[in-house]
């Protein structure tokens, strides 16, 4: 993969303007990505916001996620792996690891092509 960097999200998101694509992955894929990313001595950083989200990150993609609330633009340099809900959360509620992998989830890698 030509990006430096993995950022990981907790939604899909266009954090500019450009043209982009978005595949969906499996687990195996989504891990796959990650140790990619580390074997080749590629950046990996965290968007991920809550606790309960980065421990099940962790434990899925079996590599350490930070809890870090920053905001993000997608460079060219940058490949972004999505972790998205499958369903809507109420607003203001904190979900546990627990209710995350009840409600289900998938994976999803965008990428920022011009």
């Amino acid at each position: 993969m030509k990006e430096k960097r993995l950022i990981l999200l907790n939604t899909s998101v266009l954090t500019g303007y450009g043209t982009f694509v978005y595949q969906r992955l499996s687990l195996a894929e989504a891990r796959k990505l990650v140790r990619e990313f580390v074997s080749e001595g590629k950046t990996i950083d965290s968007a991920i916001g809550h606790p309960s989200t980065a421990d099940l990150l962790a434990r899925l993609l079996e590599f350490p996620v930070a809890v870090n609330r920053v905001e993000f633009s997608q460079t060219l340099d940058d490949a972004a792996l999505i972790f998205k809900l499958k369903q809507r959360v109420t607003e203001g509620k904190i979900l546990s690891r627990e209710e995350l992998e009840t409600m289900g989830y998938e994976f999803g890698l965008l990428t920022r092509v011009e």
